[in-house]
C-alpha cells in the first residue's frame, strides 16, 4: 500500500519522541531531520519538503510543545495538521453543475490510468449522485483504447459514444449532443495521452477544451511515477489550467510522493483517489483521512462507509437476531463471505486499522482459489443442508464434493470451519469476546 515505508519510518521517529519525558530544541531538530529524510524517500518534492519541515518546525519548538506534558503528542498532532494543510486541508467534491449537463475532461500521460478510473468515476457518480453517466472515447491513437473503454463500459453497464478514428474535437463535440438527445446527464471524456508531454497533445487538448467547456478538467495521475507525476500537473495545468487531480494506483507499493507534492505544486485539489484493480475501487479523497493513515493512526471513517455501503441492513438485523438464538447457518456463513468480498479483502481493511490492529492484518490476503472453492461447496448442498449442517453425513458430503467439483476432506475441512466460527459468533453474541460483532450496534461479522 501506497505510504507504507514513509508510515513505518516516522513510526519510528515518533516512537523516539514519547520515549523521552521532556523535549528540547535539539530532540525536534533531530526529529524534523529524520522526518525529512522519510519524505525524500517516498519521493516527496524537495521543495514541498523543505517547506514542511520549516512549518512544523517552527511550531514545534513553542512554549506550547516544549512545556506540554505529553511534548511528542503534540508533535505528533503538529505533524498530522501540516500534512493534512498540505494534501489540501478539506475535501473537495465533483464540480456537478445544478442544471442540466456536466463535462468532466479527463486527462494525463499515458498509462495513467485514464480510460479504466474514467469509469470507475462515472460507476461513483451514478451510484452516489445518481447520475446517468456517458462515457467517450477521445483517443484515436492509442491501440485497443476504444475497445478497453468499451469493455469497462459494459462490465459497468455504462454506455460508451465512439466514431472510431475521427478528429477527437468533432469525437468529443458530437458525444455531447448525443448525451442531450438521451438524456445523459454526466459526459466523462476520455482523451488521449502521450508516454511524454509534446506540443501536439497540449493543442489538441486546448482544442477539446475549447469546443466543449468542460465543468472539470482532472489530472489522472500515476502515484507510483513519483517526481514525474508532479512534473505532469504542472505542465497540464500551466497548458490547460486544470481544476483538480485523480491520483490511481495507491493500492501499489508507492512510495507515495505524489500526493503529498501535487497539491502543493499546483494548487489544486485531489478530488479521487483509485485504490485498486477492480471497477469500484474509487474513493473520494479526504486530507485528513489520508494523513491519519500515513501517521499510523487508520481511517476508521472510510472503513465503516464501505462497511455501510456493503452491507445489507435487514440481513444484518437477521443475522444479529440468529447470533442472539445461536442460529448461525452455512448459509449465513456464505452471505458474510460475500460481503467481504464487497469490502475489498484484509488487506485494504488492515490499512485502514490504527496503530497495531493494523500491523496485525498487515499482508493478509484472501485465497481467491479457497474462496471460490468455499462457495461451490456451499451452492452444492441443499437449502436443508445449508440450514441445518447437522444433516450432512458421509453420503451427503460425497455428493456434494462431487457436485463441486472438490474433496470429501475439502468439505469437511469447510465445516471445521464453520463450527468455529458459530462458537466464535455464540461468544460474540454473549459479550464474551470484543469485535466487529460484540456490543453496540451489531452490524454482522467477517469470517476471518
Amino acid at each position: 500500500m501506497a505510504f507504507e515505508s514513509l508510515s513505518d519510518k516516522l513510526s519510528g521517529v515518533f516512537k523516539k519522541l514519547r520515549g523521552k519525558g521532556r523535549l528540547s530544541e535539539a530532540d525536534i531538530k533531530e526529529a524534523m531531520r529524520e522526518v525529512r529524510m522519510a519524505l525524500l524517500e517516498a519521493d516527496v518534492s524537495y521543495k514541498v519538503v523543505r517547506d514542511f519541515v520549516k512549518q512544523v518546525s517552527e511550531r514545534a519548538v513553542g512554549a506550547d510543545v516544549l512545556e506540554s506534558l505529553t511534548p511528542a503528542q503534540m508533535v505528533i498532532k503538529i505533524v498530522n495538521e501540516e500534512l493534512v494543510k498540505l494534501m489540501g486541508s478539506t475535501t473537495t467534491r465533483l464540480n456537478i453543475s445544478s442544471k442540466g449537463m456536466t463535462v468532466v475532461m479527463l486527462v494525463g500521460l499515458q498509462g495513467a490510468g485514464k480510460t479504466t478510473n474514467g469509469a470507475k468515476l462515472a460507476a461513483l457518480m451514478r451510484k452516489q449522485n445518481g447520475k446517468r453517466p456517458l462515457l467517450v472515447a477521445c483517443d484515436i491513437y492509442r491501440p485497443a483504447a476504444i475497445k478497453q473503454l468499451e469493455t469497462v463500459g459494459r462490465q459497468l453497464d455504462i454506455p460508451v459514444f465512439q466514431m472510431g478514428t475521427e478528429d477527437p474535437v468533432n469525437i468529443a463535440k458530437a458525444a455531447i449532443a448525443h448525451a442531450k438527445k438521451h438524456g445523459n446527464d454526466l459526459v466523462i471524456l476520455d482523451t488521449a495521452g502521450r508516454l511524454h508531454i509534446d506540443e501536439q497533445l497540449m493543442e489538441e487538448l486546448r482544442r477539446i477544451k475549447a469546443e466543449t467547456q468542460p465543468d472539470e478538467i482532472l489530472l489522472v495521475v500515476d502515484a507510483m511515477t513519483g517526481q514525474d507525476a508532479v512534473n505532469a500537473a504542472a505542465a497540464f495545468d500551466g497548458a490547460l489550467g486544470i481544476t483538480g487531480v485523480m491520483l490511481t494506483k495507491l493500492d501499489g507499493d508507492a512510495r507515495g510522493g505524489a500526493a503529498l507534492s501535487v497539491r502543493a505544486v499546483t494548487g489544486k485539489p485531489i478530488k479521487f483517489c483509485g485504490v485498486g484493480e477492480k471497477l469500484d475501487a474509487i474513493e473520494p479523497f479526504h486530507p485528513d483521512r489520508m494523513a491519519s493513515r500515513i501517521l499510523g493512526m487508520g481511517d476508521v471513517l472510510t472503513l465503516i462507509e464501505k462497511a455501510e455501503q456493503s452491507f445489507d441492513e435487514k440481513k444484518a438485523r437477521e443475522l444479529a437476531d440468529k447470533m442472539r438464538r445461536n442460529a448461525f447457518t452455512l448459509q449465513d456463513y456464505y452471505d458474510q463471505l460475500q460481503q467481504l468480498k464487497t469490502m475489498g479483502g484484509l488487506g485494504d481493511i488492515a490499512g485502514m486499522l490504527p496503530g497495531s490492529m493494523g500491523k496485525a492484518m498487515a499482508g493478509a490476503k484472501i485465497d481467491e482459489k479457497q474462496m471460490a472453492r468455499t462457495e461451490a461447496i456451499i451452492l452444492s448442498m441443499t437449502q436443508k443442508e445449508r440450514n441445518d449442517p447437522s444433516v450432512i453425513n458421509s453420503s451427503r458430503k460425497k455428493r456434494i464434493a462431487a457436485g463441486s467439483g472438490t474433496e470429501v476432506v475439502d468439505v469437511n475441512r469447510l465445516l471445521k470451519q464453520y463450527e468455529m466460527m458459530r462458537d466464535l459468533t455464540r461468544q460474540m453474541s454473549k459479550g464474551k469476546l470484543p469485535g466487529f460483532m460484540g456490543g453496540g450496534r451489531r452490524r454482522g461479522g467477517f469470517p476471518f
